[in-house]
């Protein structure tokens, strides 16, 4: 009954619940990307793409001893970043729009980084996503909700969408969850994707959101 029940609600109601279960859930959901400071983050945000958290963390103590700013990136030699990175996966793209986004950083914004949409997503290497989780982690600033493969996963099994393409995703999320829960809704939704709505196969009979989950698209879970 409390499955069809919030099936059945409106879109912000939906979300509305939601949001609630999982301030429940998981209360003190924050980003899982180790970094003192606006540019770590920035930095392990890039070299997070097509590379899990866990790896990034164990390759950004050592880039952060040797490049410990953006001066300090910008002038290092590609090889060197390369061979720190390499682990993380497509290492020479990466190490290149690392040094290129130093250098912008350098050129443009006397080395820090900008509280700014736009400003951010100018820079190499860094889009859309990339800028949300900046801005929300580093600044609190709720400019949009960060979709990952976690988020764009559950908030299609949660009806809270019904498309796939990332950007969407992410537009009909921002019309029916308040401004103020955006960047903890992402955060709790990663948590929740990671301990239990995974990807193959969910565990679906331990996870907090099983009353009220329309469970959209899942055919096997445990």
């Amino acid at each position: 009954m409390a499955r069809k029940k919030l099936k059945d609600a409106g879109p912000e109601a939906r979300a509305g619940r939601v949001v609630s279960l999982l301030k429940e859930a998981y209360p003190e959901a924050t980003c899982a990307l180790v970094h003192d400071g606006p540019f770590q983050l920035l930095v392990a945000t890039i070299l997070s793409a097509q590379c899990t958290d866990a790896r990034v963390n164990m390759v950004t103590p050592e880039l952060f001893r040797r490049f410990p700013d953006a001066a300090a990136l910008a002038a290092a030699d590609r090889a060197d970043v390369e061979e720190v990175v390499r682990s993380t996966g497509f290492f020479r793209a990466k190490a290149k729009n690392l040094q290129e986004m130093a250098a912008a950083l350098l050129a443009d914004h006397g080395g820090e980084v900008p509280r700014d949409l736009d400003a951010l997503t100018a820079l190499p290497g860094v889009g859309r996503k990339t800028a949300n989780v900046v801005l929300g982690t580093a600044f609190g600033l709720a400019t949009g909700v960060v979709v990952d493969t976690h988020v764009k996963r559950l908030a299609f099994r949660l009806g809270l969408t019904t498309r796939l393409a990332p950007e969407q995703v992410e537009r009909d999320l921002m019309a029916i969850v308040p401004r103020e829960e955006w960047v903890d809704l992402s955060h709790r939704l990663i948590q929740l994707g990671r301990r239990s709505c995974l990807a193959r196969k969910p565990r679906c009979s331990t996870c907090p959101m099983i009353a009220h989950c329309p469970r959209a698209g899942v055919t096997s879970s445990a």
